[in-house]
């Protein structure tokens, strides 16, 4: 695999030889002073980091300096820019950070954190990188919009593609706000009916009254102000796929004619007397536990199976690990462009708090967020207090007693201590926890968090003036 690269912009030889040298082990280095060919060697690199020395003038490097952000922009250079002066002028770091840089760093530089610095900034614009690719449907197998690379959704990716080679109904279970109705789509537009038409019905939005003529349609006098025929949504979905939202809503009388359209591909319009027969494929979704609304009897236990001969449940938003991230990135920039704002990321601190909430209303709630943030910031990256977020917040209590979903919780708690304890050491958090390192490693894979955990190893630095001070 080949190295990301960083390119230097330096004046002094010696000082980017000693930056080669630092960061050569990990990354491509590339260096450059500042002249009229530097714009187009980045360009063709196309580095995920820029190491730029403001002080390319002894007279005004204040003037220089922003003008070499102002002209790394307007090429169109999405990379991280961190830069570095002997200047400690306020003013300076403002308007670099207003003209696109994430970090701001004093002379002499710490070679100590120069490097685990460079490192957390390349693995935040691979992030970045990986989004911009979802969004033009590059870098990656597309699933409908669908991001993310934890081994949680991967298990869905999976499963998307499993169905979409047959017509079997499937229930599509998950908290609220978790892309049930993505990953319906997603199924349709890979599915063998991806010819057809994708129609969809919130069974909970509709008034119990209205329901079952909303579904399957009315003959002319079946209905008060019926005075012609109107077809359902199943009939709208012909040679297609129909999709049942929040199904558990569905009451007990509707239940049985979509258990009887399940079994077979029969209706009757509400006031009609012939059968229709349909070629519809079934995808019903619901936030309900269905088990339990079979014990209080509020749903049939035979339409539960008939639904659910393939079961798909989404992982909520809290076990995905950076996929938060992931996910804001592409919210970030559509928010950006929505409201014809100059923004490019998000600060370190923003992230850091993006992954330590608990996001109990999922990917709706980020997509909320993070448009609101985009809205309220000043600057060109969303710092914490525009997200407007706890800094903590308690995990949502579903009451569940899985032995497995809480064996993850109860495992995650205990690397979290564990990386604390070592000081971010991988050797002695497998010491501290009693198991391999190789076995850590595995469960760090497993759980999504090798990015989460590798970002605590490295502690803030004192000489990075703070995005979020200005």
């Amino acid at each position: 695999m080949a190295k990301p690269t960083v390119f230097v912009v330096e004046h002094d030889e010696l000082i980017a030889s000693a930056l080669r040298a630092l960061l050569e082990d990990e990354f491509e280095v590339c260096l450059s002073g500042w002249n009229a060919q530097t714009i187009r060697h980045i360009h063709e690199r196309a580095p995920m980091v820029i190491l730029l020395d403001l002080d390319t003038s002894s007279t005004s490097p204040s003037e220089d300096g922003v003008v070499m952000l102002q002209q790394l922009r307007q090429a169109g250079h999405t990379g991280k820019i961190i830069v570095y002066t002997a200047t400690t002028e306020r003013s300076l770091a403002v308007q670099a950070i207003q003209h696109g840089a994430c970090e701001i760093l004093t002379k002499p530089l710490d070679l100590t954190v120069l490097k685990p610095l460079v490192c957390r900034v390349a693995r935040i614009a691979d992030l970045e990188q990986d989004a911009r690719g979802a969004i033009t449907g590059t870098g990656h197998e597309e699933f409908s919009g669908m991001l993310g690379t934890s081994p949680s959704i991967h298990r869905i990716y999976e499963a998307i593609r499993k169905v979409s080679t047959n017509d079997a109904p499937i229930l599509i279970t998950g908290e609220s706000g978790t892309g049930k109705e993505l990953t319906a789509r997603a199924i349709h537009e890979r599915g063998l009916r991806r010819q057809g038409p994708f129609v969809s019905i919130n069974c909970g939005a509709i008034p119990e009254s209205l329901l079952e003529s909303e579904l399957f349609g009315y003959e002319r006098g079946a209905l008060t102000g019926a005075v012609g025929q109107k077809k359902g949504k199943v009939e709208f979905a012909q040679g297609g796929t129909l999709f049942l939202d929040e199904v558990g809503e569905l009451p007990n009388t509707l239940q049985v004619k979509l258990l009887r359209f399940l079994q077979d591909h029969t209706f009757e319009r509400v006031g009609g007397h012939q059968p229709i027969e349909m070629n519809v494929r079934i995808i019903a979704a619901t936030n309900v536990n269905l088990k339990e609304a079979i014990e209080k009897g509020t749903f049939r236990e035979d339409l539960y199976y008939r639904l659910g001969v393939v079961h798909i449940n989404l992982p909520p938003l809290r076990e995905r690990g950076e996929d938060v991230s992931l996910i804001a990135m592409s919210f970030l920039r559509q928010a950006a462009a929505r409201y014809n704002k100059r923004i490019y990321g998000f600060t370190r601190e923003a992230l850091d708090t993006l992954q330590a909430y608990s996001w109990p209303g999922n990917v709706r709630e980020l997509s909320n967020r993070v448009g609101r943030a985009v809205v309220m910031a000043e600057g060109t990256h969303v710092a914490p207090a525009d997200l407007d977020l706890p800094r903590q917040a308690p995990r949502q209590d579903d009451g569940s007693i899985s032995l497995k979903v809480n064996q993850q919780r109860i495992e995650t708690d205990l690397i979290l201590k564990a990386f604390t304890l070592s000081q971010g050491n991988l050797s002695r958090a497998a010491q501290e926890l009693g198991i391999s390192r190789s076995t850590l490693y595995r469960r760090l894979r497993q759980y999504g968090m090798e990015r989460s955990l590798e970002a605590r190893r490295f502690p803030s630095l004192s000489t990075r003036a703070s995005m979020t001070e200005h």
